[in-house]
């Protein structure tokens, strides 16, 4: 299942060919409120918009016709974003609670 999760993420974080000025770009598609970091409320919210566009009924859930390539296990909404908050702070790498531009482009670890 965490692999299924990883391949939806991948798909959601286009991280590798982004450049310095690229990365501030990107960043400002999660802060929401301007302050020039994301917190992980911000980053849950952007991230979700994938699932949402993915759950095609609906229904709070991907069914395994839903994920890419039609292979997995379903995953609920609340199981995708605490998947998200975990990947979150694996990103702080810093621990201050925000990802910056840096943190927020690195490949998950």
């Amino acid at each position: 299942m965490i692999r299924h999760l990883l391949v939806v993420a991948a798909l959601l974080l286009p991280l590798a060919a982004l450049a310095q000025d690229s990365r501030a770009d990107y960043l400002r598609q999660f802060d929401s409120n301007g302050d020039g970091k994301v917190s992980e409320a911000e980053y849950v919210a952007y991230m979700s918009r994938g699932f949402e566009r993915m759950d095609t009924n609906h229904d709070g859930v991907l069914e395994t016709s839903e994920l890419p390539g039609g292979r997995g296990r379903p995953i609920t909404l609340k199981a995708f974003q605490d998947n998200l908050r975990r990947q979150f702070h694996r990103l702080d790498r810093n621990h201050d609670g925000y990802l910056n531009a840096r943190e927020l482009t690195a490949p998950p670890g």
